[in-house]
């Protein structure tokens, strides 16, 4: 009885080793592979940190594993910075004597989307300065 017991523990230790030694993150978001860089997975990282606590060299290795696979990151971490100054076009128009309609068919034309199909996603807002139209995107892609 003692010896069938013993058996279940090595194994479930086993099964436990094998699985931190393979990475959490690889095994959970194998879509992930490939990333680099970006906001880290705290469901991984604590994972990854129980197999630390536990077992130090699986716990290590889960570590390394999902850092070199980028699977502890979690998706589009990088896509919020791409917004550089070059990729900006100016358009100008006179506010005062234009309608939201007006304004609406500016951006279609410009930049080929409608306006209209994102009524709650849209502000209009008068801005100065490149440096205020940062941080006004920035504030936004936060809040989401």
């Amino acid at each position: 009885m003692i010896k069938r017991f013993d058996k279940r523990i090595y194994g479930f230790i086993c099964a436990v080793l094998a699985f931190q030694l393979s990475g959490c993150g690889t095994i959970l978001y194998p879509e992930r592979k490939g990333q680099r860089g970006g906001r880290i997975d705290i469901g991984v990282a604590v994972l990854d940190g129980i197999g630390l606590l536990f077992f130090l060299i699986p716990g290590v290795i889960a570590y390394a594993v999902d850092f070199n696979n980028g699977t502890i990151y979690l998706p589009g971490g990088r896509l919020r910075s791409s917004l550089r100054l070059n990729n900006i076009k100016e358009v100008k128009f006179d506010p005062k004597h234009s309608s939201m309609a007006a304004i609406e068919s500016i951006i279609k034309k410009e930049t080929g989307y409608d306006v209209q199909e994102y009524p709650d996603a849209m502000q209009v807002a008068q801005l100065k300065s490149e440096k205020e139209m940062l941080a006004r995107f920035a504030a936004v892609s936060v809040e989401k």
